[in-house]
């Protein structure tokens, strides 16, 4: 059986993990990979690949950096790769209809949450966030809307207590490559017939901010104890220490919800080697790894041994 011709577009870690996926299978063919332009990064503001530009480099596969994925240039490169599918994860720009037009499977895209729910560009930290039992992948049919296109298959996976942002997008990584491989030929044999979404249950999931990651004591520990997971490892949360003659910034890493009589909400109940105890509007929650701006990441007991914390010092 011939190999079916793919053009792969993606651009972070998840996506080189799909990518990745679909190499190691015989059955498609990689003709092309798209990614984003090369971004500045650091305090140098030197341009750094994409994970996905790494592996196509590094697999020596034709490689194509479009600004735009609604340039006709662009579209009329991949025409001539003529691809028979095109697969999506993660790309970052909405595909234009001349584009979805080119393959003759059409484009399907790698989602990570079970659709229609979470929509958008953030659906694996919001997920955790919203305190949701479970989560997953859903292989879509693309059209010219934002993640609104025909559902072909889901998988599911549950979020566990001790997940975070970046363990639940490992799992999910994982999960989206997989089920994209078996999805393929079953949909391209006809086998598979695409879903409509379901009118109701839609949501969106908005980009994260760096805002997102101040924490708001007023709120119940569970609701903070999510933040903390579902914004690690980026933003990554944070608090102020009211000190003179200037606040702390405490950067949160890791904490736990923690059951205790109603207090003032962000005045700190206890600080010993177990944790920091921070009094939330609804029970508290306990501090276990955290660092000072520009410090180093410690636990509660090494942080507390260079930098000492009294009972009823407030965060706010």
């Amino acid at each position: 059986m011939t190999p079916l011709r793919i053009v792969f577009m993606g651009t972070p870690a998840l996506a080189a993990t799909v990518l990745d996926a679909l190499l190691a299978d015989s059955k498609f063919d990689a003709v092309g990979v798209v990614t984003q332009p090369d971004q500045p990064k650091g305090r140098e503001l030197k341009l750094h690949p994409s994970p996905v530009k790494e592996l196509a480099m590094a697999k020596a596969l034709p490689l194509l950096q479009p600004a735009r994925a609604k340039d006709p240039q662009f579209i009329e490169q991949v025409c001539a790769l003529q691809p028979d599918l095109i697969a999506v994860a993660a790309y970052g720009q909405i595909l234009p209809q001349a584009l979805l037009n080119v393959p003759k499977f059409g484009c399907l895209n790698v989602h990570t949450s079970l659709l229609p729910k979470y929509r958008g560009a953030a659906p694996i930290q919001w997920a955790i966030l919203n305190g949701d039992a479970e989560t997953g992948v859903t292989i879509m049919k693309m059209d010219a809307g934002l993640d609104t296109g025909d559902i072909l298959s889901e998988e599911q996976t549950m979020i566990r207590d001790d997940d975070t942002a970046q363990t639940l997008h490992d799992r999910l990584a994982q999960i989206g490559g997989g089920l994209l491989v078996r999805t393929i030929p079953d949909y391209v044999s006809g086998k598979i017939v695409s879903q409509p979404q379901p009118k109701e249950g839609a949501t969106y999931a908005r980009k994260i901010t760096k805002e997102d990651g101040k924490l708001d004591w007023s709120h119940p520990a569970r609701v903070l104890w999510n933040r903390v997971r579902g914004l690690t490892p980026w933003p990554g949360t944070y608090t102020f220490l009211q000190r003179s003659p200037a606040p702390v910034l405490l950067k949160i890493i890791r904490a736990e919800p923690f059951e205790t009589q109603v207090a003032t909400p962000g005045e700190i109940l206890s600080a010993t080697r177990d944790g920091i105890v921070v009094a939330c509007g609804e029970g508290a929650l306990r501090i276990l790894e955290l660092q000072r701006e520009g410090g180093k990441r410690l636990s509660a007991q090494q942080f507390l041994a260079g930098f000492p914390i009294r009972r009823e010092e407030r965060l706010s």
